[in-house]
């Protein structure tokens, strides 16, 4: 019998189907991108791969980045973004840890020169979410870029973060959550992946309180739902997703059922 689970499902997307190659996405980057100010129009494929860049540097941005940190990115996939990192918040080292080996090999040819030259500040590794590799106050800084949606358990990972970030360090993560919760169920008849379990999607509350409960303080949550859903739902029209899934997110978005939020933590 064949596994149908969403974790089946997106062990599959990662690996043998390389969902970066898709033209949804470009550069290598999967995620839905940020515009600062998105003007509808024609959207080129390195304004595409810009506007996905961007949204890691919104990201970094939050977390004041020193030279002598050492930062993790969770969900790393083929950790263009990991590079882009190193390359322009200058960090003493970044490590990249993603569940699929496949992204992790795929990482490691795109990033060869960097992995061959820079080995001890350009790190990649396979391992979960939910179980950290590493031993504990590893970490000045950590952060995912639209990966916790495939998260299986906020809890866990919100636990294993903080045990990993050394005190006084930093978590961001940005993906999308609902505003409430009787809103999934109504998301589950839109979005496919959702349906399928391929992305879990959560409430944003419940995730800002996982890391209130795991000890994390300062917990701030920002809705960026602007810079994303319109300039993500433009690019769908381009491309052959012109489906229900590609157009229904910004439908989601206008009638308050999803947003995409930026949220950081701090470690005392």
């Amino acid at each position: 019998m064949s596994d149908d689970s969403g974790a089946s499902r997106r062990a599959a997307m990662y690996g043998a189907d390389d969902l970066s190659s898709m033209t949804i996405f470009s550069g290598n980057f999967i995620n839905f991108g940020y515009w600062q100010d998105f003007t509808p129009g024609l959207i080129s494929v390195d304004e595409r791969t810009e506007s996905q860049a961007n949204l890691y540097r919104a990201v970094l941005r939050r977390l004041t980045i020193g030279p002598t940190d050492v930062v993790l990115e969770v969900g790393c996939g083929i950790a263009v973004g990991a590079a882009l990192t190193l390359r322009e918040f200058g960090p003493r080292a970044v490590h990249g840890l993603d569940l699929s080996q496949d992204q992790i090999d795929r990482a490691t040819r795109v990033n060869a020169d960097l992995v061959a030259h820079q080995p001890d500040r350009f790190v990649l590794r396979q391992g979960s979410a939910l179980e950290l590799p590493y031993a504990g106050e590893k970490f000045d800084k950590c952060y995912s870029v639209e990966a916790a949606q495939h998260f299986e358990d906020l809890g866990a990972f919100a636990s294993e973060a903080h045990r990993v970030l050394k005190p006084g360090g930093r978590l961001a993560v940005t993906t999308f959550f609902t505003p409430y919760p009787a809103a999934v169920d109504e998301l589950r008849r839109l979005i496919e992946t959702i349906d399928s379990g391929v992305d879990v999607v959560l409430p944003i509350g419940s995730f800002r309180d996982d890391l209130l409960r795991r000890g994390f303080v300062d917990v701030r949550v920002e809705n960026i739902g602007e810079h994303v859903w319109r300039g993500f739902d433009s690019w769908m029209e381009q491309t052959e997703f012109r489906d229900s899934w590609g157009r229904n997110w910004l439908k989601a978005y206008n009638c308050g059922l999803i947003d995409y939020y930026l949220i950081t933590a701090d470690k005392r």
